[in-house]
């Protein structure tokens, strides 16, 4: 059974920084997955931040997050980051990770895509 939990969350002022972390069990990154970051706002759909390939190495972001946001892994501890920089008050919202088989350009940020969820860490920015 997949289990996903994330930490790191908190409140900052804008152009502060954040990293989140998603801990993974049940799975192993010596396998091929794709981890992403979503967000999510009351009344929102889920959308898609940033999602990693691991064992293939291809990542993907949203046009928002580019240049401030990297994502990354640690394969030792089976855990993903979300390095936040240059935050903006319109990235306040629920950070979730998630973890589908594969993914491409066409599917990495349609939650629909996703098998499993962790439960969420919330991210506020305040202007």
């Amino acid at each position: 059974q997949v289990q996903l939990v994330e930490s790191g969350g908190g409140s900052v002022q804008a152009g502060g920084s954040l990293r989140l972390s998603c801990a993974a069990s049940g799975i192993s990154f010596a396998t091929w997955s794709c981890m992403g970051w979503f967000r999510q706002v009351p009344g929102k759909e889920r959308e898609g931040v940033a999602t990693v390939y691991i064992g293939v190495g291809d990542t993907f972001y949203h046009r928002s997050v580019k240049g401030r946001f990297t994502i990354s892994q640690d394969n030792a501890k089976n855990t993903v980051y979300l390095q936040m920089n240059s935050l903006k008050p319109e990235d306040t919202g629920m950070y979730y990770c998630g973890r589908a088989p594969y993914c491409g350009t066409a599917n990495w940020n349609l939650p629909s895509h996703y098998d499993d969820w962790g439960q969420g860490t919330q991210v506020t920015v305040s202007s």
